[in-house]
């Protein structure tokens, strides 16, 4: 692993959910791993469970973290290439990644995408330059169109409850009062379709369709009842249109996830990335039921977080 940005750079995605539960099991016994090392974080919009457990599992592995947020605590960063400087930026964000790579050894970075330029944000203009200028593992704490650390964590929760070898993992999309990226579901279904023991099924309304690039081998549902039947797990999550891009095309209080939803599965699990608009996308009923696993999965993403950072420095 070189760097940490989707899918793809797990791998052998058995081997590393094995580390991960090892590492699980004993969080404290690799600080070898991080021992003098410097784990930097780098945030372009707000963050709870993503900049926490960052930086406890820098903590767990030995090593030690800082946080920056960016134009808050540093200077007005520019992002064009070739820009004459003579407006409110004051430093270009080529000379800063390469200064942060000067202090630390491992750096982590969260985006967030326009949702207006889809070429832009699907083509990773602004995550590519940090790529670019980087001179050490980058890992995506986040991105304009993946969140590989929250899916990674989702496949731990799932590996470490599931009941049967083989189990039918449905996400469905839920109602939102905003306009949100498709980043956390882009992320699940590139990471999902590619299990060798789960049936990944994706429901919502028409029009919300995801990029296919990411929804590969997965079944497509437009009826989220039908959807939902049998399912061994259950994902909740809005996302705002990726053809009409950026676009709500739908407020439809028929897809919050109710206890009637959830009583058509095969008594599953709930999973939900959090933050979650309580009764809006999902109610009360779901999210405190002896079913959710929402606690579960975000104390996952120290485990996600910490085994990616032991590949990365070890």
């Amino acid at each position: 692993m070189k760097n940490f940005t989707s899918f793809a750079d797990a791998g052998d995605y058995h081997a590393l959910l094995k580390q991960a539960l090892e590492i699980k099991a004993n969080p404290y016994g690799y600080q070898h791993i991080g021992r003098n090392k410097t784990v930097g974080l780098i945030f372009f919009n707000p963050s709870l469970r993503t900049r926490l457990s960052s930086v406890k599992a820098a903590y767990n592995l030995g090593a030690q973290a800082w946080v920056l947020n960016a134009g808050t605590d540093s200077w007005t960063l520019e992002m064009a290439d070739g820009a004459v400087m003579n407006g409110s930026s004051q430093e270009h964000i080529k000379d800063a990644i390469a200064v942060m790579s000067q202090y630390c050894d491992v750096l982590g970075v969260r985006t967030f995408p326009t949702l207006t330029d889809r070429e832009a944000d699907y083509g990773e203009v602004f995550f590519s330059k940090i790529m670019t200028y980087a001179t050490v593992p980058v890992i995506s704490l986040e991105s304009a169109t993946l969140h590989p650390l929250q899916s990674f964590a989702d496949l731990i929760t799932v590996a470490e409850t599931k009941r049967t070898e083989r189990v039918k993992v449905v996400l469905t999309w839920a109602p939102h009062v905003r306009a949100l990226p498709q980043c956390v579901p882009n992320s699940f279904c590139d990471w999902f379709s590619e299990v060798d023991w789960v049936d990944l099924v994706i429901t919502h309304p028409e029009g919300y369709e995801l990029d296919p690039k990411f929804t590969r081998g997965a079944r497509i549902e437009y009826d989220q009842r039908k959807a939902l039947e049998g399912a061994d797990y259950v994902q909740a999550k809005n996302w705002s249109s990726y053809y009409d891009y950026g676009q709500v095309l739908s407020t439809d209080p028929g897809w919050m996830l109710t206890p009637a939803h959830m009583a058509l599965t095969n008594d599953a699990r709930f999973l939900h990335c959090l933050p979650v608009r309580r009764n809006v996308e999902v109610s009360d009923a779901v999210l405190d039921s002896p079913n959710s696993l929402i606690i579960q999965e975000a104390g996952n993403r120290t485990i996600s977080m910490q085994t990616v950072l032991h590949e990365l420095l070890k």
